[in-house]
């Protein structure tokens, strides 16, 4: 068994997608499609600040959640209210963590396992979700890439480098656990045993086999990070 395992947050230990039952609210029969709309604009925003003119224009994630569920509101042609953001944006600090979260964390540190997450959210944001789904006891480290100097968002190396600084440990005594194909590839491309939290059966990235980067491990659950060997 490896020294520590460090998790992706958001869809990962978090679901993202619980969002659509309040945007559903707003905006009834498109909560489902807007949540992975907004999901899918925030990342890329987190790509397009990472790779432009050397990082200058870097806003943390907070900001781009909120200017990427305005831009798909705005897309949709749908009304967003402020008192609607605020909402949305109180409802994202407080997401729904997967059921066999917690306990897989828990037995993980049972076993000895260092434990932690990194993540592109905030350290508030990580705090605020970590303390809502009663995570904070089972993890030694919760890392966010808006402290470094300067801030890149995953899939950029240093970012990935913020699990071995905190462990102490090289990329090979690590298993980063994702359920986001492009953020598993990233992590296996840093050096990272990486394992895949394929809830949806979706296939691996094209990109990943065009360069023979596959995950170690493929799972459809969290509670099945407990069987595994490495």
């Amino acid at each position: 068994m490896k020294k520590a395992f460090i998790f992706d947050a958001y869809g990962t230990l978090f679901d993202v997608y619980s969002i659509g039952a309040l945007l559903e609210s707003f905006y009834p029969s498109q909560g489902a499609a807007l949540a992975v709309s907004w999901r899918d604009k925030q990342i890329e925003y987190t790509r397009l600040v990472t790779t432009s003119n050397g990082g200058v224009h870097y806003q943390p994630f907070d900001v781009l959640t909120c200017a990427a569920l305005q831009q798909v509101c705005a897309a949709a042609n749908l009304n967003l209210s402020a008192p609607q953001a605020d909402a949305l944006m109180a409802q994202y600090q407080k997401l729904t963590a997967f059921d066999d979260a917690l306990s897989t964390l828990t037995v993980l540190k049972s076993r000895g396992i260092a434990t932690g997450i990194l993540s592109n959210g905030t350290p508030e944001m990580l705090a605020a979700a970590t303390q809502s789904a009663g995570l904070q006891g089972v993890l030694d480290h919760v890392l966010s890439v808006h402290t470094l100097n300067p801030p890149q968002y995953k899939t950029a190396p240093r970012a990935y480098g913020l699990g071995t600084a905190a462990t102490g440990l090289a990329p090979q005594d690590v298993v980063f656990v994702s359920s986001n194909a492009w953020d598993a590839l990233g992590a296996a491309w840093f050096g990272y045993h990486t394992v895949w939290v394929n809830r949806n059966g979706a296939p691996w990235e094209a990109l990943g086999t065009l360069t023979h980067t596959q995950p170690k491990h493929t799972i459809s659950q969290l509670s099945e990070l407990l069987d595994l060997s490495f």
